[in-house]
């Protein structure tokens, strides 16, 4: 079973995509800043992070960067989470080394359509 990491500091959010991603039969654990998406990511090694990108203490496009530049973390692929749909924001998150990004409110099949590619 494939194990996600959701770096998502909205505890509403953190608990539907865990909850939701836990009954496709994903393995799911969850941080609440950059800095603590990194700590696990290096710990626990996901198969696959969702990383939101407005994140405290360090963002999500920072975070990103860090974890590619990484050798231990470089390889998982990162989805980019965003409630800012603003022309640019795709190519932004990609540019900081996301394989995939979703805008927010989550479309969760097609979410689950980008996990399934990235894996």
């Amino acid at each position: 079973m494939p194990r996600i990491l959701v770096v998502e500091d909205n505890d509403m959010n953190r608990d539907m995509l865990s909850r939701r991603l836990s009954r496709k039969g994903f393995d799911v654990i969850s941080a609440v800043d950059g800095q603590q998406g990194i700590s696990l990511a290096v710990e626990e090694s996901p198969d696959l992070i969702l990383m939101d990108m407005s994140l405290p203490v360090m963002d999500g496009w920072e975070a990103t960067r860090l974890l590619k530049a990484k050798e231990q973390t470089r390889d998982i692929p990162i989805i980019g989470l965003s409630a800012h749909a603003m022309s640019g924001d795709k190519e932004k998150a990609l540019n900081a080394g996301c394989d995939d990004y979703e805008t927010k409110p989550v479309d969760f099949d097609k979410l689950l359509i980008k996990i399934s590619n990235c894996l």
